[in-house]
């Protein structure tokens, strides 16, 4: 399509009178305007006013529409015909936010910019009219359909001896009530030794049901070849590795149990205890690990019973990891790999501060969380060498022999 002479003298005539800073939403006004139209006379077999024996309809009028554009918002008009309907193929029904705006919007409401800065961005950008609260959602709302096939796809191409588990919580509205939801994760460490994140799910709670639903999705994924399971003692989901991973091993994160332990001690002598504790994980191998760890259970047990009685109890939770490889220890004794993904969840999720529904704070923390995955993926760096990996494979072997030592689902 080319502008004939005398359209072209009316757009310079129009351009003529536009503030310069405005000279580009105006011609791209117009473009868009001709391009509906000559779109219009194709789709009718003839032009306003054209009489023509291939005409399949009649104009009846136009309505108004605006689009919100990078050159800013185009009040456009698109034709209504009489016998059935038209819309511009170069528009998308119910988008008045054309792609370049939608893919800005999307990116930043992926970095956790509020809804309010959103609309002062776009405003920024052109877009007088801005942008409201569920015209973001709505644009945002075709993540889901990536997110859900990154949490429905298979797990069975390669084992995950480590498996990490963690939940964060959020506010989001459900029922008319705001309410915290229970962001669980799981990161996985496959048989290569590169990292996964291997699903997640928002629930009420944290309780026993729900995790163990949430573990055997993974499994019904693929997921196998579990040799160790990090998390926190949370009783529900203790009871849930239990059930789903039987014949795996549980390793109590280090770093949740000292605050457990030093809870029990006064307070001003909390830094010397911990200092003592954590000479059992500074040892060289699983002996000398033993030996430590009864040799600071028999010290805190003159000066603080309490303390020493939880510490003997946890024992074999606690020391689970040093059925593994030296070179792992310090990678699998506690779950702050997955602690440092968590706060950035948060960290994007407080900008939000209440999410208008559970669907919502899925869709923010699945693309989050699938950015990271893709991270980890395109790294060259792995969370553990190959070679070592090489050494659990033996270790693992061992262990399955042995029996040693295997969370209990009570």
């Amino acid at each position: 399509m080319a502008f004939n002479q005398s359209a072209l003298l009316d757009l310079l005539g129009e351009l003529q009178l536009t503030d310069v800073s405005d000279r580009i939403r105006t011609a791209t006004e117009r473009l868009y305007q001709e391009l509906v139209e000559a779109e219009a006379t194709a789709v009718i077999g003839a032009e306003p006013f054209q009489r023509s024996d291939t005409r399949s309809a009649q104009r009846n009028g136009s309505r108004p529409k605006t689009i919100t554009t990078t050159a800013g918002d185009l009040a456009l008009r698109i034709p209504k015909l009489r016998q059935g309907s038209f819309f511009p193929s170069l528009l998308e029904r119910r988008r008045r936010v054309d792609r370049a705006l939608f893919a800005v919007v999307m990116e930043a409401y992926l970095h956790g910019v509020s809804t309010r800065k959103v609309d002062d961005l776009v405003k920024a950008l052109g877009a007088e009219t801005g942008i409201s609260k569920s015209e973001v959602s709505r644009i945002c709302s075709e993540l889901d359909a990536d997110i859900a096939v990154f949490r429905d796809r298979a797990l069975d191409a390669t084992g995950y001896p480590y498996v990490f588990l963690d939940a964060t919580y959020c506010k989001a509205r459900v029922g008319g009530r705001v309410l915290s939801q229970a962001l669980v994760l799981a990161i996985g460490v496959a048989a290569d030794g590169r990292r996964e994140v291997l699903g997640f799910e928002v629930g009420d709670s944290e309780n026993e049901g729900f995790w163990t639903m949430f573990l055997r999705s993974l499994k019904t994924r693929g997921l196998g070849g579990v040799a160790l399971v990090i998390s926190d003692a949370h009783a529900g989901l203790k009871r849930a590795i239990g059930t789903v991973f039987q014949g795996a091993c549980w390793q109590r994160c280090r770093v949740h149990f000292m605050r457990n332990l030093l809870a029990v001690v006064p307070k001003g002598q909390q830094e010397m205890v911990a200092s003592l504790v954590r000479t059992v994980f500074a040892q060289p191998d699983s002996a000398h690990v033993a030996t430590q760890f009864a040799e600071v259970t028999r010290m805190l047990v003159r000066s603080h019973p309490p303390a020493a009685a939880l510490l003997e109890d946890a024992r074999e939770d606690v020391l689970a990891f040093t059925a593994f490889p030296v070179a792992h220890w310090r990678k699998v004794w506690s779950t702050n790999p997955i602690e440092r993904v968590n706060k950035e969840i948060k960290r994007r999720t407080d900008v939000a501060g209440i999410f208008p529904n559970s669907a919502a704070l899925l869709r923010l923390a699945g693309a989050v969380l699938i950015e990271q995955h893709d991270e980890w993926e395109a790294g060259d760096r792995r969370y553990l060498s190959q070679a070592s990996m090489a050494e659990l494979t033996m270790m693992t072997e061992q262990i399955q022999e042995v029996g040693a030592p295997v969370i209990d689902a009570a």
